[in-house]
């Protein structure tokens, strides 16, 4: 398990959450699944016990996982979390556009561009369509 990027500047128990969500978000990690316990994963990590203690309290507060005394740490796989990320993503995205049409950049050469940028890294021609193969 890839958690940790040393190059990266932020704290390695915050790489260890967003590492964790997206997991989740992407369904690799679904509800009910049992996290790894703290010790196996600071061994396989490297690194201190506290600092995935630190993690998945976080996780933990943000509400992705559950605790159960004596048993470990489980997904708790709510829908509305990702429906938030979504939301979120929306809202970033939408803040760019605005962005952008204040410096003069009209939105369909915006999404031109994006299109442009899409194709080259998936290596495809279908950047209006989405993960099922719809158009978006």
């Amino acid at each position: 398990m890839n958690l940790i990027d040393y190059q990266d500047s932020r704290p390695i128990y915050e790489q260890i959450v967003e590492n964790f969500k997206m997991q989740m978000y992407k369904g690799i990690l679904q509800e009910g699944d049992q996290m790894p316990s703290v010790r196996s994963l600071a061994v396989e990590l490297s690194t201190n016990p506290n600092t995935v203690q630190k993690a998945y309290s976080e996780l933990e507060r943000q509400g992705f996982i559950y605790t159960v005394k004596g048993r470990g740490n489980f997904v708790k796989g709510n829908e509305l979390l990702v429906e938030d990320k979504k939301n979120e993503l929306i809202a970033r995205i939408v803040e760019l556009f605005k962005e952008a049409n204040e410096i003069g950049l009209s939105i369909d050469e915006l999404v031109e561009e994006i299109r442009s940028h899409i194709q080259q890294f998936s290596g495809s021609g279908n950047a209006g369509e989405d993960r099922r193969g719809e158009k978006a």
